[in-house]
């Protein structure tokens, strides 16, 4: 589900989970532990297989998988879009088509955030869901235009994503790996603990956060994702999407 390469010390992570690489347990999982192995590396890396970077999460699993899914789920989703925030190592998403919802988190939860097409946007709010804390407090931090994603649910282009520093930069498509790693080359030269000391101080707030809201506000947030109502209305949601 996640294939690893490596460039000179750089590796390069590559989501392999079906057309869009929709984020389902399993992939969520596997991600925590592939940035485990990979911790030696100078730099990491993240990219999509195919013509998506990810388009988020896997709403079809949400609606078969019940409850008890969802409740494995969103700890899944927050654990792992948190190891990836907090990797001590120079971390480079190199965004190769759609990254939307969890995708977008993804995205930008990366140290640097390069992006060649597609749309990006934090559309959970569409399908009726909320954001754990985790999601919505990396976006705080990567982002002054939260706000505006989150309620608005709107998906927007490379260069615009670039106009409101949601992505760091906007490139053509054929330069996208060479100008990530290109970028994860430049700042793996910085001496890998003054990197994570940095990297640590800036993400401070953002930590203190997740770690006084989270035991507060996920248990709500399970509760939506797991309720009946939630489940018909993503049912709708993906029949409209059919409809389009």
């Amino acid at each position: 589900m996640i294939e690893v390469t490596d460039h000179n010390g750089v590796a390069i992570l590559s989501l392999s989970h079906g057309p869009v690489n929709a984020l389902d347990l399993e992939i969520l999982t596997e991600l925590p532990n592939v940035l485990a192995q990979v911790a030696d590396a100078r730099a990491v890396v993240l990219t999509g297989a195919g013509r998506c970077f990810s388009a988020g999460v896997d709403l079809k699993r949400i609606i078969d998988g019940g409850a008890g899914y969802a409740q494995e789920f969103i700890p899944a989703l927050s654990t792992a879009a948190f190891a990836w925030f907090t990797h001590p190592k120079p971390t480079v998403a190199a965004v190769n088509g759609h990254a939307l919802a969890g995708g977008c988190v993804l995205a930008a939860a990366a140290d640097v955030t390069l992006m060649s097409g597609g749309t990006i946007g934090l559309t959970e709010l569409a399908a009726g869901v909320p954001f754990p804390t985790v999601p919505l407090e990396i976006m705080r931090h990567a982002s002054a235009a939260v706000s505006s994603l989150v309620l608005t649910a709107k998906t927007i282009s490379p260069a615009d994503a670039a106009a409101i520093g949601l992505v760091d930069r906007a490139v053509i498509p054929e330069d996208l790996m060479t100008v990530a790693l290109g970028q994860a080359e430049k700042l793996a030269t910085v001496a890998a603990e003054v990197y994570a000391l940095s990297k640590k101080q800036l993400q401070q707030p953002a930590v203190q956060r997740i770690e006084s809201l989270r035991a507060l506000d996920d248990p709500a947030v399970i509760e939506i994702w797991s309720a009946e109502s939630t489940r018909d209305f993503l049912v709708e949601f993906m029949a409209s999407l059919g409809r389009k």
